[in-house]
């Protein structure tokens, strides 16, 4: 993943050396994934991980840099070739309903509320989740009043390619195979087997995904040739799922984003 984002950083310097980009943009997102907010079939990654894990609401929000190069076409059209890089958030969580005990050399997970009722020591079970998402873009920015005054307004939208990856390490417990455990305290409790997880979703530099976006922003004139640039972005991408996840719904990438940074024009 880093190869593939250094190589995209690297195409847009040279773009820029061959002089076909009238901008060169450094800016500091803060991405918030549409994902746990959004996700609602049962067999989505984002929803089953939200309603058992314990995990912060904000905890894969977080920031990522922008580089981009803009090719004006007119005083009022614009090309513009993006990657947002560095977005990786990880989350180490424990199941909220659910506690470890071994038995016989074998590891089990039971229903908190059964807690009392077992003659053997539980513990808390839980795993990491990692998700790493890179967009490389294309845009298409309007900007209605040219590009001359003091303040300049845009909009526009486009096409991407997103390099992603999803890991996860820990316990995972099997819903989908229920066993009773008969407790020397005269209880028959329901319980699952709990395995060790090592899993990734998009081996060696990662997968890739297309998607769209919408954007918007404003730029605020620092001189002749600097520009403070505040915008927002709308992405809009799912990523299948085939390796270590086959089976679960379609992964979302997408969600919002908020930018603001400087561009230096040529």
């Amino acid at each position: 993943m880093k190869k593939k984002i250094l190589l995209a950083i690297t195409a847009l310097f040279l773009v820029s050396a061959l002089g076909y980009a009238n901008t060169f943009s450094l800016k500091v997102n803060y991405f918030i994934p549409r994902g746990p907010s959004s996700a609602t079939s049962p067999d989505s990654l984002w929803k089953i991980e939200y309603d058992n894990m314990n995990y912060s609401k904000t905890g894969f929000q977080g920031l990522s840099f922008n580089f981009s190069y803009e090719y004006f076409l007119t005083r009022e059209l614009s090309l513009e070739l993006s990657i947002d890089a560095f977005y990786s958030k990880s989350q180490v969580g424990d199941y909220w309903d659910y506690l470890g005990f071994e038995y016989e050399s074998e590891l089990w997970a039971v229903p908190a509320e059964y807690d009392k009722y077992m003659d053997v020591n539980t513990f808390a079970a839980g795993h990491r989740l990692n998700v790493s998402i890179t967009p490389v873009q294309l845009s298409l920015k309007v900007a209605p009043f040219g590009r001359r005054g003091k303040i300049i307004p845009y909009v526009g939208g486009g096409i991407g390619a997103y390099f992603w990856n999803v890991a996860m390490q820990g316990d995972l417990i099997d819903f989908n195979d229920e066993y009773v455990y008969e407790s020397t305290t005269g209880y028959d409790l329901p319980v699952y087997p709990l395995y060790a997880v090592d899993a990734r979703e998009g081996e060696d530099f990662g997968k890739v995904t297309f998607g769209y976006h919408v954007l918007g922003g404003i730029m605020l004139s620092l001189g002749n040739k600097l520009t403070l640039d505040i915008g927002a972005k709308y992405n809009v991408a799912k990523g299948k799922m085939t390796d270590a996840f086959e089976g679960f719904d379609r992964f979302d990438l997408g969600g919002f984003q908020f930018s603001a940074g400087l561009n230096y024009w040529f």
